[in-house]
């Protein structure tokens, strides 16, 4: 695997992961009870929010800079 595809798995998956975190806690009401919360409702908006982040990522990632990565490997 190339070194810049292991940059963008890895930042592409940390940028899911913080898109599930904040879909998942907006999809919470301040003052519900925790047995009350639909979480399946919630688990599965958040897991389509990143899906959509990953695919959006594939346009590419601002973090990861792709000259000089690739500079690196034919070095």
């Amino acid at each position: 695997m190339h070194k810049y595809t292991k940059q963008w798995l890895k930042a592409a998956i940390i940028r899911a992961s913080k898109t599930m975190a904040q879909t998942a806690l907006s999809m919470l009401t301040v003052g519900q009870a925790v047995i009350d919360v639909n979480w399946l409702n919630v688990f599965s908006v958040a897991a389509m929010a990143g899906i959509v982040s990953i695919l959006t990522s594939l346009t590419g990632l601002p973090e990861i800079n792709i000259k000089n990565t690739i500079e690196s490997e034919v070095i």
